[in-house]
């Protein structure tokens, strides 16, 4: 059998994985971490109050779906998943609470209800919406945007009258204020920007497409946690016959003639006919293709912000919240422009606090709650962040315990901290960058790296540092868009 490769084993290389097993290779995951799902991992802290470490919002399950039916598999026998009613719960510091119902009827009715907006108006941005997206995830998210026969595909010609609407010209934020005169639901629309780690005051108003995700699709939540997601692909792909090698590095892409033929670990060289980094794209480049030229113009590419989290065990239930809660700063502006051009953090940032055991109750004691509690950073450049977690901890404990009413520190049993120094050392991610670059310039979705080399034959990339993007949806389809372009292995037919 032709071997394949696949170095880590985050979202994007586990998919990558499945898809090149699917095409008849004999494939093998390297691993430099004592376990599979790269940021999408899980852990306990004493208490009894487990966590999953990284992404925390499932949209678009039908990509995870799609994994069991290409290898014959029924996806309800591996992975199960519930639709939310609510995706999230909206504190505002004047004392509006908005609940963000998955149906957009209804969301547009709790926004007419709470917010200085027409139901019938932002109704119709949210079938806009749906429509653009329709119109251009084709093109854009499912397709190499680096190769000529995305441009020359059917799927063009629905693209370009969508173009005039996408708002390439204008901000996420600008697009959003000329929508909608209340500043809490442009700030609601804007905050859309985080789930690819951008500013909404730069980034294109493209992004405004995200929405739809939520609210014309829907949030899900999977029995297990997140973590399931991983969990049930990784045996997926055992069965297909994937070796997971764990706690072995690669320390080389070995490259001849232009093309990749083998991967350098600790324990020797694997010969494979295809190699797939989901490294991140900088790394990947500098520890392991030393000596081939890069890309400089997209490996220089602006970061994406990072997070900083505190995971907190919390002796007490609180009712009005749920799985997903935002407790919006005052100054939206301000706290994006620390992130991206001071490279600190606000005194008063925005708080998402995610809560699994609303759904999965053994994640914590009864009458407890695990509290993942997540503020938006600038990437590593070198702050003292020993300082900036004491700071922020104290603005996040001030800003929380203010709106619900309590001493959320004197609840706090145990915790944990994830700052972008430890993401980058955990995970590979540059800087700790959670998306690898950020989308802040019109250009950026074009100056991503493409799912494979023009250089080096046989070399393909995948993860959220490539094309189309981080998080859990663009990952899988990265590891799709890399498929579609690997050859499938030969079948030899004897007389």
């Amino acid at each position: 059998m032709a071997k394949a490769a696949v170095i880590g084993s985050g979202i994007g290389g586990i998919a990558a994985a499945i898809r090149l097993a699917v095409k008849g290779y004999e494939v093998t995951v390297f691993e430099a971490n004592a376990t599979f799902g790269g940021k999408m991992t899980q852990f306990t802290l004493p208490g009894g109050y487990r966590f999953d470490a990284g992404p925390s919002l499932f949209t678009l399950p039908h990509l995870v779906d799609e994994l069991f039916s290409l290898a014959g598999r029924n996806p309800q026998q591996y992975f199960r998943y519930q639709k939310l009613p609510v995706v999230t719960q909206y504190f505002w510091p004047d004392g509006t609470q908005l609940t963000a119902y998955a149906n957009a009827q209804d969301f547009a009715q709790e926004a007419e209800q709470k917010l200085k907006v027409r139901k019938e108006h932002l109704l119709r941005h949210l079938q806009k919406v749906a429509r653009l997206y329709h119109a251009t995830a084709d093109t854009f998210l499912h397709k190499s945007l680096h190769r000529v026969g995305t441009y020359l595909s059917s799927d063009v010609l629905k693209t370009l009258p969508a173009l005039p609407e996408l708002g390439l010209m204008t901000t996420m934020h600008a697009a959003n204020a000329q929508a909608f005169e209340d500043p809490r639901l442009v700030q609601l629309l804007d905050r859309y920007a985080t789930y690819n780690g951008s500013d909404p005051y730069q980034a294109p108003g493209t992004l405004n497409l995200i929405p739809h995700l939520e609210f014309n699709i829907g949030a899900f939540y999977p029995e297990g946690g997140i973590y399931a997601i991983a969990k049930s692909l990784v045996k997926l792909a055992e069965e297909l016959g994937v070796k997971f090698r764990y706690q072995e590095p690669v320390l080389e892409i070995v490259i001849s003639e232009k093309k990749a033929v083998a991967v350098k670990t600790p324990k020797g060289d694997f010969p494979a006919e295809v190699v797939v980094s989901n490294m991140d794209i900088v790394p990947t480049y500098r520890k392991l293709i030393p000596t081939q030229p890069a890309p400089k113009k997209t490996l220089n590419q602006p970061r994406s912000s990072s997070a900083l989290i505190f995971y907190w065990g919390i002796a007490r239930a609180f009712p009005e919240l749920d799985l997903h809660n935002i407790f919006f700063s005052q100054d939206y502006w301000q706290e994006f422009e620390h992130i991206f051009k001071k490279n600190t953090v606000a005194d008063d940032p925005t708080v998402y606090v995610n809560i699994t055991s609303k759904l999965s109750p053994a994640d914590a004691p009864a009458g407890h709650e695990n509290w993942f509690v997540m503020v938006n950073v600038p990437h590593n450049s070198g702050q003292d962040w020993g300082k900036l977690i004491q700071q922020t901890r104290q603005s996040v404990l001030k800003k929380v315990s203010k709106v619900l009413g309590t001493d959320v520190e004197q609840l706090i049993t145990t915790e944990r901290v994830w700052d972008p120094k430890g993401i980058e050392a955990d995970t590979s991610s540059f800087a700790g960058a959670l998306y690898g670059s950020s989308s802040n310039n019109r250009m950026a979705a074009f100056l991503r790296h493409p799912n494979f080399s023009g250089k080096i034959k046989g070399l393909y990339f995948v993860g959220g540092s490539v094309h189309p993007g981080g998080g859990i949806p663009l990952c899988l389809l990265s590891a799709k868009i890399m498929g579609d372009l690997v050859p499938k292995v030969p079948t030899t037919v004897s007389a």
